[in-house]
């Protein structure tokens, strides 16, 4: 029953995204032609096939960067917290020192493994 109000929204914000993708299809220009229907990216026509291999290197440095970047968002709720509740506030940041400790082992760990280095 508290979930109500969330399901409705979820309703809503649905209805808004398919409303405009529905209206834009219908009411928009439709001029196809060779350069608009050619494969894009980034403005540089495709070259090669599209099978390319590319080096791990690359999701790999895609992958620590979500890593350490999603544990650096528990740096905002702990400063929060840290103000707020000034009476344990010595165990608080004992605990992110710990916290900030094991992120900079990792870190040196994919320094040494040459992780971050390009070739």
């Amino acid at each position: 029953m508290t979930y109500i109000p969330i399901l409705i929204l979820m309703i809503i914000g649905a209805a808004i995204g398919i409303g405009a993708m529905t209206l834009s299809h219908l009411l928009g220009p439709k001029l196809p032609n060779r350069m608009k229907d050619s494969p894009f990216e980034c403005g540089v026509g495709p070259v090669g096939d599209a099978r390319h291999r590319f080096s791990v290197r690359f999701y790999l440095v895609a992958i620590l960067f979500l890593l350490f970047d999603v544990e650096a968002i528990f740096f905002f709720p702990w400063a929060v917290v840290y103000k707020k509740y000034l009476s344990i506030n010595q165990f608080i940041l004992i605990e992110m020192a710990v916290f900030v400790a094991i992120l900079l082992v990792g870190y040196f760990y994919v320094l040494r493994k040459g992780a971050l280095e390009w070739d």
